[in-house]
């Protein structure tokens, strides 16, 4: 006979607590032991190496290898920053570096300017974008890479340099010393009114103030026009400083509404970041602007904004980046940004488009498949969706240049016809005003005559493939006749292709002239002038019926 024991829940509650403290405990022994042993393991290699390998080593060059490399299993976004990289962690928090203030690109041998910001020591010293860099401090600069050129020309504020450069008007080198100073790049390079009664912010990063700029621009467009619209245009914005980005949905968002919250392993990484101020205009229609190049920071404020239907959301799919970032100090000065959460809009989707934790058998990482995407709802009940970045309400197909614009392009030919037109033309007119005439657009086609930048055309690549194929079956032989007959009609004539495609590269000529007199507020200027993506947004702002059927799911044809 059975006795029936009585079931104590408080004891059973007490011993199961019990055996899971253990079980944390164990776990985290294992893998304290697991730690320490790898460690271990990891500096007796490192000593060994530097003891015993047959060649002379440079230990840090060789620890930072081992770094990276275990970095790389990880999402590209966590990294090791030495200490010679310091500016670059000031510029990721506050906008701010010590430098020249410059870009730079690998031409050749060497690096050369692309663009001098406007007044900051590279321009004030006289560097033109076209000038090759041939020695710093006396010291060649031949066959350094970018970054090399880059981690020379930073440095503290009030240092001085010695830049040798070549430029192509000048027959001997030039020589041009240089005070570094605190660079702080604008957030906003340009904002205006595009007509009597829309506006435009053009916002390309969120570093530390980017909120405060966005506000001041947006009162002065208030105060000042007529304004019954405005188009903040983040295209190209790789993001930024989360509170930013929380700071400019406060502009147009009430009081209270939750913009984005963050999820991590530790507790204290799982946040809810609220608008905490008096908005400036909630009613007022809003259009963001988005391209495959808006992330992390921008894809936070179009994702707010979507999921509180507080603005359409036009251009091209975001890049899909959910995840943030904390900069943490390390030993002897360095530092390391390390990947800390994943971040939700409010609707509660993340929008992290890969999985770094796992990989495929080729080793690359996993993009989220759509059939395992979840729907979520706007405030409204519009359906839209997580892992795969954000899909704008009105999705625009992204601009394709032909090919003899593209050739011209990365062949640097539209960038050194602009560097020797700045070389012969004192002035242009104001950015909003100049045109390629026909006269400069002639000019151009004689400069190039004797430049190289052939291309393959789609229907030339098909042909080629099928020569491979058909040599590869033993069919050539048979239609080699007709394919060279073939060949020869689809022959592309570069000289018909440039005509035939001039309005494109006229454009692409302006911007880049443009640049070279009015900078980096001249080129926003000068795109603005045709920009098909803003002409579909002031059509959506001006047509107040349309704007609000498209935030309540309805979108009229």
């Amino acid at each position: 006979m059975k006795k029936n024991i009585p079931f104590n829940s408080a004891l059973f509650i007490k011993s199961l607590i019990f055996l899971l403290l253990i079980s944390i405990i164990t776990q985290a022994q294992n893998n304290n032991f697991e730690i320490s042993k790898n460690l271990e393991i990891y500096t007796t290699l490192y000593k060994e190496l530097n003891k015993n390998y047959v060649d002379e080593i440079n230990p840090g060059k060789l620890m930072e290898t081992g770094i990276d490399a275990m970095l790389k299993s990880l999402d590209p976004y966590t990294v090791f920053i030495p200490e010679s990289e310091i500016e670059d962690v000031r510029f990721i928090t506050t906008g701010q570096y010590g430098g020249i203030g410059s870009r730079i690109q690998k031409r050749g041998e060497y690096v050369i300017i692309s663009e001098p910001y406007e007044g900051f020591p590279a321009y004030k010293a006289g560097l033109k974008a076209g000038d090759k860099i041939l020695k710093i401090n006396d010291k060649s600069a031949k066959n350094k890479t970018p970054k090399e050129i880059s981690e020379v020309l930073k440095g503290q504020a009030g240092t001085e340099l010695t830049i040798t450069i070549e430029r192509t008007d000048e027959e001997e080198p030039l020589k041009k010393e240089l005070i570094r100073e605190n660079i702080k790049i604008d957030h906003i390079p340009f904002y205006g009114m595009l007509d009597k009664h829309i506006g435009y912010i053009k916002l390309i990063s969120f570093t530390k103030d980017a909120g405060k700029d966005v506000k001041n621009a947006f009162i002065d467009l208030k105060n000042n026009n007529d304004l019954k619209g405005i188009i903040i245009d983040v295209r190209g914005n790789g993001g930024g400083l989360l509170h930013e980005a929380v700071m400019v949905s406060n502009i147009f968002i009430e009081k209270g509404n939750l913009i984005v919250s963050t999820k991590g392993k530790l507790p204290d990484k799982n946040k809810k970041y609220k608008t905490i101020l008096t908005p400036i205009d909630t009613k007022i229609p809003v259009v963001i602007m988005v391209n495959q190049r808006s992330a992390s920071a921008s894809e936070i404020v179009a994702g707010s904004f979507q999921d509180l239907d507080r603005a359409v959301i036009i251009g091209q799919r975001t890049f899909g980046k959910g995840l943030v970032q904390n900069v943490v100090p390390i030993s002897y000065n360095s530092k390391a940004k390390i990947t800390i959460a994943k971040y939700y809009i409010p609707s509660g989707r993340c929008i992290q488009e890969i999985d770094y934790s796992h990989k495929n058998d080729n080793g690359d990482f996993y993009k989220i498949p759509d059939s395992l995407t979840t729907a979520f709802k706007t405030r409204n009940g519009r359906t839209v969706y997580d892992g795969k970045g954000i899909e704008p309400d009105i999705l625009l197909d992204d601009l394709k240049f032909s090919n003899i614009a593209s050739s011209l392009f990365v062949n640097y030919h539209i960038f050194d016809y602009a560097t020797k037109f700045n070389s012969e033309t004192p002035s242009i007119p104001e950015a909003k005003d100049f045109i390629i005439t026909d006269e400069i657009f002639e000019d151009f086609k004689n400069y190039i005559s004797d430049k190289d930048y052939d291309y393959t055309s789609k229907s030339e690549k098909a042909l080629e493939d099928l020569k491979k194929f058909a040599k590869k079956e033993n069919y050539f032989d048979a239609i080699k006749q007709e394919y060279e007959a073939l060949k020869e009609k689809m022959k592309h004539d570069k000289k018909a292709d440039i005509n035939k495609h001039q309005d494109e590269i006229k454009d692409m000529l302006r911007i880049e002239i443009i640049a070279r007199y009015y900078y980096q507020k001249g080129q926003v200027i000068s795109s603005l002038k045709k920009d098909p993506e803003i002409e579909t947004a002031i059509e959506i702002l001006m047509d107040t019926e349309k704007y609000s059927l498209i935030l309540k799911g309805n979108k009229r044809k």
